[in-house]
């Protein structure tokens, strides 16, 4: 089995062709998407980059692998039993190795986040640049087609590549983004919601989208009209256009080497991002829909339905174990997915109920999804505002602008029991060490600082604006942590 693996940052699936957006931003996904299966309902368990990731590699919840966060307590990645590697628990990339296929990666992401374990089990790491993350995906591919013009009809590998495009700052060639000069964006949100947003002070709020960086023309400097939404909106769907050229570069390639109709490729994502829902844009600070919702695009020839779709729940540790199964292997116990070989193949299959996230970077969170609601447990603000409580309708308030918690209090106390339930669940598995959430909310990745000393932060390294505005904030909000330059 040939396998390529495509990890792209930062992507939102709404905003993607073959999951019926209005711009035609992935042509070339939409070939493989139409060739292969799409899942429409994936979620990152643990969000951001260094949770999922780890999930990624160990094929656990982040509650479980230990790294909820990217640094300080609450980020030590838990290996089950010290020197020498679990049989019950083993890192994907190694298990896939063991049973014979060959691993490559070309990523710079154990570089940028110090993660160690992201090293492990690969027969070939390729760091392409010393950028540490952020590289075009031109320069991705210069580092991947000759790999794949001296390697690509070898049998029985599993090749991962990490585009970086549609995570922030967008430095593609500005084409990309003057395509879409004419073409309308969506309505939320709409004038009057970013003349709201403007009171907000938190990072990559409206008034607050850049810390003083130089940042390129792909951006706007603020969020302050549809006009400058519009502006950010191009700007993200032309770094999504860049990205998915280069894939066609890829399919090309294989093409020419007469093995694009045998090559299994599974496309998704590390997390998605915010693009205006709870104030926030381009950034994925937080335990929400905007966040969690990834793609997943899975072509197997031979096995996976072509042009199908399917619409139940499932995780992106479930993504590995499905992975697993396809190459022959059976899924580990110790492993916290499950196999959706059934639905890939366009058989029945049911669902997760609902699904449990979690992100405790910026604040500290936990939600929950099911078909109509999303629930929101914030245990420590972090850097955002968030009520400590927070229930969406997801079919009437899709872009959930509306908290209802106080007019459904049944479904509060169904949502806390689901997420103590989970919880549980989770502490009743063998080598269970510790909630790295505690540690982040006893503790946290920041020091501790009062707003004086965040105000005085900022103003250390010339963020001038930023600073007055944290000012202006009410003083009995009490300790924040202060932001990690």
């Amino acid at each position: 089995m040939r396998m390529i693996y495509l990890d792209i940052d930062s992507l939102r699936p709404d905003h993607m062709s073959c999951y019926g957006y209005h711009r035609r931003t992935t042509p070339n996904l939409d070939r493989i998407a139409a060739e292969g299966m799409r899942f429409d309902s994936c979620y990152t368990v643990s969000s951001p980059c260094v949770p999922s990731r780890a999930s990624f590699m160990s094929g656990r919840y982040g509650v479980n692998h230990g790294a909820l966060t990217h640094w300080g307590p609450g980020c030590e990645f838990q290996y089950p039993e010290g020197d020498g590697h679990s049989e019950r628990i083993p890192f994907f990339t190694r298990y896939l190795r063991k049973a014979g296929m060959k691993t490559v990666t070309f990523s710079t992401f154990g570089d940028r986040h110090h993660a160690w374990w992201y090293f492990a089990g690969w027969n070939e790491v390729h760091t392409h640049t010393l950028k540490e993350g952020n590289e075009n995906a031109d320069e991705v591919n210069a580092a991947v087609i000759p790999w794949l013009r001296s390697h690509g009809k070898e049998d029985n590998y599993f090749l991962h590549i990490q585009y970086w495009d549609p995570h922030c700052y967008y430095t593609y060639p500005k084409s990309y983004m003057e395509q879409w000069q004419d073409s309308s964006v969506a309505a939320f949100p709409d004038e009057a919601q970013i003349a709201a947003q403007q009171k907000n002070t938190f990072p990559r709020s409206a008034s607050f989208l850049h810390w003083g960086d130089n940042y390129p023309d792909t951006m706007p400097g603020a969020i302050r009209s549809r006009t400058d939404f519009k502006h950010l909106i191009d700007g993200y769907d032309g770094a999504v256009s860049y990205m998915d050229s280069f894939v066609g570069e890829l399919l090309e390639t294989l093409r020419e080497l007469g093995i694009e109709d045998e090559v299994c490729f599974v496309v998704s994502a590390d997390h998605a991002e915010s693009m205006g829902e709870q104030g926030i844009y381009v950034e994925h600070p937080c335990a929400t829909e905007a966040v969690h919702h990834i793609p997943l695009i899975i072509k197997a020839p031979g096995i996976a339905r072509t042009g199908g779709s399917y619409d139940g729940f499932l995780y992106n540790v479930d993504v590995i174990a499905t992975i697993t199964d396809m190459a022959g292997l059976q899924v580990p116990s110790g492993w916290d997915g499950k196999s959706y070989l059934q639905a890939l193949k366009g058989e029945d299959m049911e669902g997760r109920d609902y699904l449990v996230m979690e992100h405790a970077l910026y604040t500290c969170q936990r939600s929950v999804r099911d078909r109509r609601w999303f629930f929101l447990r914030t245990y420590h603000q972090g850097l955002y505002d968030f009520d400590e409580v927070i229930l969406y309708d997801m079919e009437r308030d899709p872009h959930q602008t509306r908290n209802v918690a106080g007019e459904h209090p049944e479904i509060v106390n169904l949502m806390e029991h689901r997420i103590a339930k989970w919880l549980q669940e989770q502490m009743n598995k063998p080598g269970y060490k510790a909630d790295p959430m505690q540690k982040v909310i006893e503790t946290g990745p920041y020091k501790y600082l009062t707003e004086d000393d965040w105000v005085n932060r900022l103003r250390s390294k010339g963020y001038e604006e930023a600073a007055a505005k944290l000012l202006g904030r009410r003083a009995d909000e009490g300790m924040k942590p202060a932001y990690e330059f």
